[in-house]
């Protein structure tokens, strides 16, 4: 509210352009296979996340609370394939490179909103395999659909105030100089380094939200997982463990499809030539959420155990419409 009202007093007045340039592909060659191979990731995603979420919403024997934190992280991993790879492929296949102001914030809220939903989906997942396998006997008690939703709720609200101020803070730019985004989308980073007024609190809202988004989840699943190594040490048997540790592999898949290429781009981003890190960081964007239905179907069995009941009840019924 201070700036607001010292730039009134002031007549300050923000130079706003009626649009950007997306320029992180052009100048790439054979790029268009590359687009292709966007496009396929796509549809793989967009119909692994849905038979997942129809899987878990036709089966009753799948409404445990684990399982709702399932449902959200393929919800989430659904509508982040659906928000970034269409428009990408739009503005780069089909040369619609310029994008209007109000369209790229937009663009980027979205963008960020649910990346960073699926770093805090995995939180959820962490503390539930936590409670799983540290109380066995009281997880039923303490774990309730209650206690996952509220989580969830939480995050959701978390993630839109944290992405909402990191693009609102944008409002406060001018762009008198150039409006070419070095990017393959609305990237945070690229937009505000075009701004020619102070960017400091942009610069401080980027350097912050990696470590809320990034450190903390990852900080959290490593102490997690610190807690079952330390409580699966007391079992008795090696059998015993390592059938408690098979509940978790979906999830640590899950986490090292996540964060380990995201890490390793962000860490040497700054080495690798500009067009290898917008390659590497658009792959590392698009292909946890087509990875991550395949490996929750192949790994956990209940899942396997349903799909294959609904495949054949659905044969069944088939044949016996034919007869």
């Amino acid at each position: 509210m201070e700036f607001i009202k010292s730039a009134a007093e002031n007549n300050i007045t923000f130079v706003r352009p009626a649009y950007f340039i997306i320029s992180g592909f052009i100048g790439i060659p054979n790029i268009r296979y590359y687009f292709v191979f966007l496009c396929f990731i796509y549809i793989l995603a967009v119909m692994g996340n849905t038979l997942v979420m129809i899987v878990l919403t036709l089966d009753h024997m799948l409404r445990s609370p684990k399982y709702i934190a399932v449902f959200n992280l393929a919800f989430t991993d659904l509508l982040s394939s659906c928000a970034l790879v269409p428009k990408v492929v739009d503005i780069f296949l089909f040369n619609h490179y310029y994008i209007s102001y109000n369209d790229c914030l937009t663009f980027m809220f979205f963008c960020f909103l649910l990346v960073s939903m699926q770093a805090f989906n995995l939180v959820v997942l962490s503390f539930d395999r936590v409670m799983a396998i540290m109380y066995p006997l009281h997880y039923q008690m303490r774990v309730s659909h209650k206690l996952i939703l509220s989580l969830i709720a939480f995050f959701w609200l978390f993630a839109i105030t944290l992405i909402l101020v990191a693009v609102g803070l944008l409002t406060r730019l001018s762009f008198c100089k150039s409006v070419i985004i070095q990017s393959y989308y609305c990237d945070h980073g690229p937009m505000y380094r075009l701004g020619c007024n102070d960017v400091t609190p942009n610069r401080a809202i980027a350097g912050l939200a990696p470590v809320i988004i990034l450190g903390f989840p990852l900080a959290f699943i490593v102490g997690s997982y610190c807690c079952i190594g330390y409580s699966l040490s007391k079992v008795s048997t090696f059998r015993e463990r390592v059938k408690a540790f098979k509940t978790c592999t979906g999830h640590l898949s899950l986490v090292a499809i996540y964060f380990l290429p995201i890490t390793f781009v962000y860490i040497f981003g700054s080495v690798i030539h500009p067009n290898a890190r917008i390659i590497s960081l658009s792959i590392t964007t698009v292909l946890p959420p087509m990875l991550n239905p395949i490996i929750y179907v192949l790994q956990t069995q209940e899942i396997k155990e349903s799909l294959k009941k609904l495949l054949k009840t659905r044969v069944t019924s088939k044949i016996a419409t034919k007869y």
